[in-house]
């Protein structure tokens, strides 16, 4: 659906965006196809949602017909001889077990993470594998409780600055990650401790001796670093990321908000983070200031 009314801040908003984009691409970049961005709002003022009237999927079937010519004196027939028997073959796979589906690679169907080149291994700092071990730590389901357990703990131990929620946020990320230690080392010596062994791993903190990679698969999807983008036609290295993050004024604001916040970025590096008994991908990227 369409809100009619937010048509004339959605078109000051395409011309605002497109001019932030300005600052961040060359004139190279802006072909017609961008230009066309700030048309679509009229267009949909005219005519409606734009899914009920564009051709792109009728273009991209065409091209998929016109890859089953085989024999260009007989291009209808080559079209209709291939198009039953990929139908049939389809069919058939929806009753028999243990087939692939025409057409979708295995490692993309299955979601399959691995990596896609060599890797060179090297010692990085220890503030920066600090910060992916908590990003890791931050976004595990099962450390969750723990990290309202070390808020209370961070609240309790220093009553003064429990409302002044930056600092709280600050000092939890500084020690957090040696509470964590400690404190699940000190559940696995009792007899019925609740511990996993993933959550043991994950506590005893990562190699630093870490493998740095090119490429990675990641759920089907391939990643990138920049340096390999660079020598390339297609990128893969661009990144997006939604944050529930706090939000500040300036260094002195004692009111951060709560919220959530995108951050654009390019991959640097492609880390392979080791806790012995498996391992985590993780991106070391360059964020675009958008401020």
């Amino acid at each position: 659906t369409v809100d009619v009314s937010k048509l004339d801040k959605l078109e000051e908003d395409v011309v605002v965006t497109l001019c932030l984009l300005e600052k961040y691409f060359p004139p190279s970049f802006f072909d017609i196809m961008v230009h066309l961005v700030v048309h679509l709002v009229r267009e949909v003022r005219l005519c409606g949602p734009v899914y009920f009237r564009w051709m792109y999927p009728l273009e991209r079937y065409m091209k998929v017909l016109k890859g089953y010519v085989q024999n260009r004196t007989r291009p209808e027939g080559c079209i209709a001889e291939r198009y039953i028997a990929e139908e049939a073959v389809e069919f058939c796979t929806q009753h028999l077990s243990d087939v692939s589906t025409v057409g979708v690679p295995s490692s993309q169907k299955m979601g399959v993470s691995k990596p896609l080149s060599g890797c060179t291994v090297s010692v990085v700092d220890q503030d920066l594998l600090n910060q992916a071990h908590l990003y890791v730590l931050e976004n595990t389901e099962e450390v969750l409780p723990y990290i309202e357990q070390h808020m209370i703990h961070i609240k309790t131990a220093y009553p003064k600055f429990r409302k002044r929620t930056k600092w709280l946020q600050d000092k939890h990320n500084s020690i957090f990650i040696q509470w964590l230690r400690f404190k699940v080392q000190s559940e696995l010596e009792e007899d019925n401790h609740g511990a996993s062994e993933n959550l043991r791993w994950l506590a005893a903190d990562p190699n630093m001796a870490v493998p740095l990679y090119r490429s990675y698969l990641i759920k089907g999807i391939k990643f990138n670093i920049k340096a390999q983008d660079d020598v390339r036609t297609t990128q893969n290295s661009g990144v997006y990321l939604l944050a529930h993050t706090m939000q500040v004024a300036s260094a002195k604001d004692k009111k951060p908000i709560l919220s959530n916040m995108g951050f654009y970025g390019v991959i640097q590096e492609i880390w392979d983070l080791d806790y012995q008994k498996f391992t985590i991908p993780a991106f070391r990227c360059d964020w675009i200031d958008s401020s």
